[in-house]
């Protein structure tokens, strides 16, 4: 018996007990908090999504209509979710049939959109445990362990596996290429360029940026081709794989090119209100002192700079597989005319490795006795500002301001009121008040009547006039006076403000129909308290006495 429990002190302690330990912790950093906003959907990009999946199931069609990252995986990975938390719910009775499911689907979305956010989590937490697995081919169990540590805890990592998106997908699976990537590079196997072909190919057809992680393959052939071999035949079938597979598991790209063209040139916008990038340099500068920096803290960033160049493991295969698609990658969205914070959440795991190669060579350079102790005690240096930087910024998503406002409403707008508002806000739906959402050529639209008629994701996209985002902004003038209400929540004209000379159509709107309004209510974002847009709460009606509010967190 006590041998029987060493062995199995020695396995939870041991590099497999560890990596366990840490996909845990990664699992309930990425589950906390994941309903965070709902029923209200906060992030603009989430009903896209949901919406489109629904319209699929429903069709019943495999052609998701709309094709702009492309997401195709994605929808296909969404539909599984509303067949199975739909079917679930007919065989137990909860729902009378699919109609019904997709009515209280509408109702509170909660129902359906936690279990898609737990699907992300699951591919969050894989991206983890991936990591691990390129780390131990990289240079052992240490630096996997690390490294896999190392994001677990990132809060930008943890933000992006709780959102209903295509950046954790597509992450994994460029994971997984790097790993046959790296298998070339040691073997040089034909299965292994197949095998980067088919995860290429499905990490381009859940979002279109990730095609450059076939940079990783290109190195490794480079690196055999260095050694003495000829690896030209196997480099044309890793494209050759990579495209087909693209082609096969999203045929409608072919199919439907037509809206591929027109949803590619909307997403090819050069402006849009809040996330204008600077050029080049600017952008560069940008990523590193924001998301990243952010995220790493400075000690985990100073690590992750140095081992792009520097660290323990196998060094050749890192400077001919790893670090030209790191740079390239960062090359890539850094000379595009906009910059998102979640462009950067494919590099995250590459960072963790850079930093976690950086930290065992500085380890290696003590002797071993105090290496042993000195290693866990940095990585945990670096790690608890991470930690804490995530528990803050879960503490803000909990707390966002559109939800501050909606909390506002409840208390002072009477029964029958008209409300404008600029988000989909579906925790305000069961209230006395007639709900007006802004839809472009279309005007703003009563959302009870547009959730009733289930207008769908195709249907926006023609109405939304060519703009970045569904608010007043866009609405075309002739249909403005749709939008006149007893109270208006906006959440966008201040992005418009900070740019008056690329946005003056969009002020225009906004000053037409705020004019002679009354502000109520500004809620900020408090740092460390709540999180969301900066948002005004205009009244229309006779001014009453008691003054304008402004609430930028909880009393």
């Amino acid at each position: 018996m006590p041998t029987a429990r060493k062995s199995f002190w020695r396995l939870l302690t041991g590099p497999a007990g560890l990596c366990l330990l840490i996909l845990v912790v990664a699992a309930l950093l990425r589950i906390d908090g994941v309903g965070f906003g709902l029923p209200a959907l906060n992030d603009p990009d989430e009903p896209l999504f949901m919406s489109t999946a629904l319209e699929m199931l429903a069709g019943p069609t495999l052609n998701p209509g709309w094709f702009g990252h492309p997401g195709t995986i994605t929808f296909y990975s969404l539909m599984l979710v509303v067949a199975l938390v739909g079917g679930l719910g007919v065989v137990t009775g909860r729902f009378a049939d699919f109609d019904a499911f997709a009515a209280a689907v509408y109702a509170d979305p909660g129902v359906l959109f936690l279990p898609a956010r737990l699907l992300m989590v699951a591919f969050g937490v894989a991206c983890v445990w991936m990591t691990w697995r390129l780390g131990k081919r990289l240079g052992g169990e240490r630096v996997g362990l690390v490294a896999a540590a190392i994001l677990a805890v990132n809060a930008v990592h943890i933000e992006y596996s709780q959102i209903i998106r295509t950046d954790m997908q597509a992450s994994l699976f460029m994971l997984l290429c790097a790993q046959s990537a790296l298998a070339i590079a040691r073997d040089g196997r034909r299965r292994d360029y197949l095998l980067a072909g088919l995860f290429a190919g499905l990490a381009c057809a859940t979002k279109w940026p990730a095609a450059v992680i076939g940079v990783t393959v290109v190195g490794a052939s480079l690196y055999r081709w260095r050694l003495g071999a000829a690896p030209w035949r196997e480099l044309a079938l890793f494209g050759f794989a990579a495209v087909a597979t693209l082609f096969i598991v999203s045929p409608f790209l072919l199919i439907d090119h037509a809206t591929v063209m027109a949803n590619l040139s909307g997403e090819a916008r050069p402006l849009h209100p809040g996330a204008t990038g600077g050029g080049l340099f600017a952008n560069i500068g940008w990523y590193v002192g924001g998301p990243l920096f952010s995220s790493f803290g400075i000690g985990g960033l100073l690590l992750a700079a140095a081992g792009m160049l520097w660290g323990a493991g196998n060094r050749r295969h890192w400077i001919w597989v790893v670090l030209p698609f790191c740079l390239t990658f960062l090359l890539v969205i850094a000379v595009q005319s906009l910059r998102w914070e979640r462009w950067i959440v494919p590099l995250l795991p590459f960072a963790a490795l850079a930093a976690a190669r950086a930290l065992c060579a500085l380890a290696d350079l003590l002797p071993a006795r105090r290496a042993r102790a000195a290693l866990p005690a940095a990585l945990l240096l670096l790690l608890i500002p991470m930690i804490v930087t995530d528990r803050i910024e879960a503490a803000e998503r909990r707390n966002d301001t559109r939800q501050l406002a909606s909390a506002w409403l409840r208390e002072h707008a009477p029964p029958g009121s008209r409300i404008l508002i600029e988000h989909p806000a579906f925790d305000l739906l069961g209230d006395p008040w007639q709900l007006l959402f802004p839809m472009g050529s279309a005007g703003c639209v009563d959302v009870h009547d547009l959730l009733a008629g289930r207008v769908s994701q195709s249907d926006v996209e023609g109405r939304r006039n060519g703009g970045a985002i569904v608010d007043v902004g866009h609405v075309d003038m002739a249909q403005l006076d749709s939008c006149r209400a007893d109270f208006a929540v906006v959440t966008n004209h201040l992005r418009y403000r900070a740019d008056p000379v690329h946005y003056r159509e969009e002020l225009r709107r906004y000053d037409d129909l705020l004019a002679g309004g009354r502000l109520r209510l500004t809620v900020r974002p408090v740092p460390g308290v709540s999180s969301g847009p900066e948002v005004h709460v205009i009244e229309f009606a006779p001014a009453k006495p008691s003054g304008e509010s402004r609430i930028t967190g909880y009393d």
